[in-house]
Parts: C-alpha cells; sequence; structure tokens
C-alpha cells in the first residue's frame, strides 16, 4: 500500500469539522475492512450533522499497541485548492496532510499486511471525529466503543505531527470568559455606562497577574519550553463606535495548563478578582494537560524507532490526555512539522511521510508480536 496515494485520497475528500464526516470514514472504513481490520463505527449528531469514528482492530487478547489520529480538518481556506492534493518537490500539499489524514495513511499503510494469526496482541486504529472543536469524538469512543472499552490497547500513539520526535508530554488550555455589562448611548447625552470603564479595573489586575505567572516558581514548569503557562488576554466590544458607550465587553483569557504549576491557583486568582468587581465570569474550555512515561517502553522503543535522542515535552495539544486515562503508555508521535498545520498551503515531508510507515512498522513488530509482552 502506498501510504502517498491513500494519504492524497484521503485529503481529496473534505471533511471540515463544520461538515459531516461520512464520505472519508466510508474510505478509511473500506481500506482498513480490506486489510482484515474487524471495525466499529461510533457516531453521533452535531446539530443535525452525522460524525463518525472508527474504531478498528486486528488480532485477538489483551494488550496490544492503538495508533489514534482525527479526520476532521480545519476550514480549506482561499487562496489555494486545498481538496486536490499534489505532490511537489518533496511535498504533499492540501489540507490535512500534515493534520492528519497522511497520519492515518501511515498507521494504516504500516498494518495492512499483517497477519493477525502472527500477532501475539492485537492492533488497533482509532479515527476520530471533531477534534478541531473540543476533541468531541474521541471522547465518545472511550465512552461508547465496545472494542475499546472491553480491552484498550496497553500502549497508544498519538498520531500527530511531531517531525517523529516522540513527544511524552505537552500542555492544556483553560478558558475563562469575565463580562461587563453597561449601558449603550451615544456619549454625547451622558446617559450611557461603559462597560470598557466598568472591566478597567480588573484588566488592570490582570497585568500584574501576568506578570507574576512569569516571575513565580510555582506557576513555572521548566520540563516545557517555553516553562510559563502562556496567560492571554482578548477583549472584545463587539465593534462599538467612537462615539457610542459600550454595553457589553468580553475579556477571553486562556492560559496553558501544566502539571505542578498551580493552574488551580490561576483559575482562583482571576474568578476572585472578577468577583471583586461584580463581573460575570465563566470557565468555559477545558483541555487537561497530557503526561506520558518519559523513560517507559513505548518511549524508549519509539526513540530507537525514530532515531531520536529522546523523548520531548510541547507546549501544544492534542487528544492525548483523552486516551491516557485508558491507555497505560501513550505517547505523541508523527511525521510532519505541527508549523505546517492550519496553514494555507499545508504540506508534509514526503520522505518523512514514507519513513513514518517504518517506524509505525517496527513499534507494531516490538510489541505486537508472539513475543512481545503486555
Amino acid at each position: 500500500m502506498d501510504v502517498v496515494e491513500l494519504a492524497k485520497t484521503l485529503i481529496a475528500i473534505p471533511s471540515e469539522t463544520r461538515i459531516s464526516n461520512r464520505a472519508v470514514s466510508d474510505c478509511i472504513a473500506e481500506t482498513l475492512r480490506s486489510t482484515g481490520f474487524e471495525l466499529e463505527e461510533v457516531v453521533f449528531f452535531d446539530q443535525n450533522v452525522e460524525k463518525v469514528s472508527l474504531v478498528a482492530k486486528k488480532g485477538e487478547g489483551p494488550g496490544g499497541l492503538g495508533f489514534f489520529s482525527h479526520s476532521d480538518t480545519v476550514p480549506g481556506g482561499e487562496g489555494w485548492d486545498p481538496f486536490r492534493p499534489v505532490v511537489k518537490e518533496g511535498r504533499l500539499i492540501g489540507r490535512g496532510s500534515c493534520d492528519t489524514k497522511g497520519l492515518i495513511a501511515a498507521s494504516i499503510a504500516a498494518t495492512a499486511d499483517l497477519n493477525p494469526d502472527t500477532l501475539g496482541q492485537p492492533v488497533y486504529i482509532v479515527v476520530a471525529s471533531d477534534e478541531e472543536i473540543g476533541l468531541l469524538g474521541a471522547r465518545r469512543v472511550v465512552e461508547k466503543s465496545n472494542l475499546f472499552k472491553d480491552s484498550p490497547p496497553a500502549r497508544g500513539i498519538i498520531c500527530e505531527a511531531t517531525s517523529l520526535i516522540p513527544v511524552y508530554a505537552h500542555k492544556g488550555v483553560q478558558k475563562i470568559r469575565v463580562t461587563a455589562h453597561g449601558i449603550s448611548a451615544h456619549s454625547s447625552t451622558g446617559k450611557g455606562e461603559s462597560s470598557n470603564f466598568k472591566i478597567a479595573p480588573f484588566l488592570s489586575e490582570m497585568t500584574a497577574l501576568a506578570e507574576r505567572f512569569l516571575a513565580e516558581e510555582r506557576f513555572l514548569n521548566h520540563e516545557f519550553d517555553p516553562p510559563s503557562n502562556g496567560f492571554n488576554m482578548v477583549l472584545n466590544d463587539g465593534g462599538t463606535a467612537h462615539n457610542v458607550t459600550a454595553a457589553r465587553t468580553e475579556c477571553n483569557i486562556t492560559f496553558r495548563v501544566m502539571p505542578d504549576a498551580a493552574a488551580a491557583e490561576v483559575i482562583e486568582s482571576v474568578i476572585k478578582r472578577a468577583r471583586v468587581y461584580d463581573l460575570q465570569v465563566e470557565t468555559l474550555l477545558r483541555l487537561d494537560p497530557f503526561f506520558g512515561i518519559q523513560d517507559g517502553d513505548l518511549a524508549a522503543a519509539a526513540c530507537q524507532a525514530s532515531g531520536a535522542e529522546r523523548a520531548v515535552t510541547v507546549p501544544y495539544g492534542s487528544e492525548a490526555f483523552i486516551y491516557q486515562h485508558h491507555v497505560a503508555d501513550t505517547i505523541v508521535l508523527g511525521p510532519g512539522n505541527i508549523a505546517q498545520a492550519h496553514t494555507l498551503g499545508e504540506w508534509i515531508d514526503v520522505e518523512q511521510l514514507r519513513r513514518s510507515v517504518e517506524v509505525y512498522g517496527n513499534l507494531v513488530a516490538e510489541f505486537c508480536t508472539e513475543t512481545a509482552e503486555a
């Protein structure tokens, strides 16, 4: 099975998160069945839009190795032809080539020729939906999939772009929204009440907090680069005109959650200061950090297979934190550079994509042969 041709086939089927991924899921499912995988669909509807996650298994028994990816993509974008994949100057170009249709193709190509009778432990391939908007598909896989719930693999590879360097930990995300309410009126009347002025003292305190989060050790984790939590604010008053008092101002705060870095104290500090000024406060999106086993068997084998010196941490996130509660030993590993994900002209290096098939295949041989330990 040619990994580039399979990746091109998947890229050519649009599956932006806002639409159904049924078409691309059917293509993946047909390919998996043709190579001997048992298959299960996990389906849900998001505002009447069908979303499909796939759980595939080859081989029997406990333990084994799983490959986890997602079939949805961010929007294609204007200024290029995102769903007409091309290979040019050693790059496979197209939406999803790096995030993560190229990696789906690599996991399938690495396992396509496996004979179930020669496996001491099973191989899993999980392709989730809706990763780009809250990891909804992965959450339903761990809740609903019989194949996964009954006997999850002992080890898991989250197939995201890491330049084939094993990743044992990454940061999470916390979002908090603080809202001030005012009264809209023409500024000449003196009858308005600006929500911008109401929220201004709180913003000043957030500036001081941001400085603390950079300076005090309890808010840092030096296993990461940068070691800080990326505390950030974005303001929105609805584009209020310069001669009108703002009726509503939102301050959207995000920071990167890390283990052992006082994340709960950060949240508590923001909420406490918002309430001092009688502002509305909501804790919104929360994606937990992932922290695997830096010197575990899987990380060591992945370093050997890929030629990496050691497993590392990264500042961005993935579905790993969802699966790590069910899979004993998990890492993030895949071809491609995260800098190419979500970009116009998204691409993946063809040579690295082909090499990933060998790397994934070596890990299957390491952990799923008759002599592998559970």
